[in-house]
């Protein structure tokens, strides 16, 4: 093994406690550098806050503190097209899909006992905020259970595998990234892995690195890639294991097995302060609507958890919004009822939440993108010549189309993400409903059904919750997934997905395993062609986290209930070690989760 490539090489210092009350230190054998010394002028920019963070040790599942292996528990199907998607993974599918999970055992991790084992990384899609903690568990696993390992990361992601574009990732150099947020140590990149020359790239990188694993950190786009590299490297005998970890801010990426995607706690809750400053705001100057556009692609679930935490007159949720087929002119008009009724109780201020999928949802707007779609994929009409693209639509899309304003339009057109995605965080739904509500109350003030004021402000908050400081929820789930990752790569399983749940339980007692990838799709159409997607988790209307929202909204809507949950809290106080009101309701009854067993019994 070359000099410097080991996760315990004897020149690397590594992070031992120095004395109570005191920073920890680097120890080499020679000497003892301080953090700040250590971090050099790197150091001199971080602030107190950061350097803290760096202190903070993450919880970890008893199970992985001692020996363990891997057994395998209840079969799994597909989400839905089983049979189908089987076809298409022939090699992943050739025995019965098996939820698995780590148990203690009497000897080393896995048969091969404690051989090193050489893994590389790779950070997919967008980012949020705990990546880096997911990193630096694959290093401690492999550095405690497999000595002499190797850790790879490739750079700007999935283009790093076809480019064979990597760094060997080293002690000293992670030590400074525990905690942190952004994906900055290896960044990060929407590149796709799938074209038979991309997939053949990918298979020679990791033959020449002699990977025994690849770790996808990833959303449900992107661990479907990991499928598709996982079956792809079983037909062609190339002994790379591929293993996905659940990541993304919306929230979408769950099932049964994989209770929440990291990152949601801790963008949710920036969020919930912004909108909680913002709801201060409003309430002070009494004259200004706030509509704010924050992020969920296809879900709802950063809206829906960000009006628990903050209740606003109005949250739209869009998965109700598809149930009811409602039309833009229908979302305006719910929006100005709240507006009059609160103007007859002299109250001509509020907040407006609005996810920013929300166009993907609007019964007449959704029809026009799934034609748009079709249209740009067959590249069959020019997107910079507005009126050729209406003749090339439907009539009730035409008149959808040139219903919209040219800058919305402009917006619905540009250019598709490498998943075929519609670019919704580019596109200013909270200023289109703003216009609209402006419409529908000066037509009610025509016919004399409205006398109050209305000034609105548009907000998005969006990029401010990606790459936080990760909670002590997500830097401890994140830590988990990575130790779960390594564990499976060094149980020779591929093709499945890191896991850690029972998180209603103290963080010592949390499940750690793994779910086939397969076992999480479904088909879609996407760029024209019908293709194997993970299912996105969308939000439950019969839920208990939106039967929780919908039992209170209209009060919230009449009245002023504003909640400022204030910013993300460290230490201190046990709302420290707080998930999101979301999980609680979902796998808690309501009651709080929390990392340790506090005893608290609200939020």
């Amino acid at each position: 093994m070359a000099e410097g490539l080991s996760v315990n090489h004897a020149a690397e210092p590594d992070l031992s406690p120095g004395p109570a009350g005191t920073p920890k230190y680097l120890r080499t054998k020679d000497h003892v550098l301080s953090i700040e010394d250590a971090l050099g002028n790197v150091g001199r920019h971080l602030s107190r806050l950061q350097r803290e963070r760096l202190e903070y040790e993450p919880l970890v599942p008893e199970v992985l503190q001692g020996p363990h292996e891997i057994v395998e528990q209840e079969t799994r199907q597909a989400a839905a097209n089983h049979e189908a998607i089987a076809k298409l993974f022939p090699q992943l599918c050739r025995s019965p899909l098996h939820l698995l999970r780590l148990v203690p055992g009497e000897h080393a991790p896995h048969a091969e006992g404690h051989r090193p084992l050489r893994i590389g990384v790779v950070l997919s899609g967008g980012q949020a905020p705990g990546g880096h903690n997911v990193i630096t568990g694959i290093f401690d696993y492999l550095a405690k259970q497999h000595p002499g390992s190797v850790l790879i990361g490739f750079k700007d992601g999935p283009r790093g595998i076809i480019n064979n574009d990597h760094k060997l990732l080293t002690a000293r150099e992670l030590e400074f990234y525990r905690n942190q947020g952004g994906f900055h140590l290896i960044c990060s990149g929407r590149d796709k892995i799938e074209k038979p020359e991309q997939l053949k790239a990918a298979k020679q990188t990791c033959k020449e690195l002699g990977l025994d694993g690849l770790v996808v950190i990833g959303g449900d786009d992107s661990n479907t890639n990991a499928a598709v590299l996982a079956e792809y490297f079983l037909s062609q005998d190339v002994q790379t294991c591929v293993v996905g970890v659940p990541k993304t801010i919306d929230g979408d990426l769950k099932t049964a097995d994989v209770p929440i995607s990291f990152g949601f706690d801790t963008a949710s809750k920036v969020y919930s302060e912004l909108i909680g400053n913002v709801m201060t705001d409003a309430s002070s100057a009494k004259k200004y609507y706030h509509f704010v556009r924050l992020m969920g692609r296809a879900a709802s679930h950063v809206t829906l958890e960000c009006a628990l935490q903050t209740h606003p007159q109005v949250a739209l949720i869009s998965e109700e919004v598809d149930t009811h087929s409602w039309s833009l002119h229908d979302i305006a008009s719910r929006i100005a009822d709240v507006v009059v009724a609160r103007a007859e109780a002299g109250k001509n201020y509020g907040v407006v939440l609005v996810p920013e999928g929300l166009v993907e949802y609007v019964h007449d707007v959704s029809a026009l993108i799934v034609e748009l779609n079709e249209l740009l994929a067959k590249d069959s009409a020019d997107p910079h010549d507005l009126p050729a693209v209406a003749a090339s639509l439907t009539p009730p899309s035409r008149a959808v189309f040139e219903s919209l304003p040219a800058g919305f339009k402009t917006m619905l057109l540009e250019e598709r993400d490498p998943h075929g995605n519609v670019q919704v965080s580019h596109i200013e739904t909270e200023k289109l409903l703003i216009r609209l509500v402006e419409g529908e109350l000066a037509a009610r003030r025509a016919s004399g059904r409205y006398a109050g004021k209305f000034a609105a402000i548009p907000h998005f908050f969006g990029y401010e919750g990606r790459c936080s400081l990760p909670t002590n929820f997500d830097a401890s789930y994140c830590y988990a997934l990575g130790h779960a990752a390594a564990s499976l790569v060094g149980g020779r399983r591929t093709g499945v997905m890191a896991t850690v749940s029972d998180l209603q339980l103290p963080a010592a007692r949390w499940r750690v395993g793994g779910t086939p990838l397969v076992a999480m799709m479904c088909l879609e159409r996407r760029k024209g062609a019908v293709k194997p997607v993970i299912r996105k988790a969308l939000v439950d209307l019969n839920g208990p986290a939106f039967r929780a929202f919908a039992a209170v909204r209209r009060k919230w809507g009449l009245t002023d209930c504003f909640r400022s949950p204030g910013p993300i809290q460290f230490s201190g106080t046990q709302y420290a070690d707080v998930a999101t009101m979301t999980l609680g309701l979902e796998i808690n009854d309501g009651d709080p989760v929390l990392l340790l067993a506090h005893g608290l019994t609200n939020y």
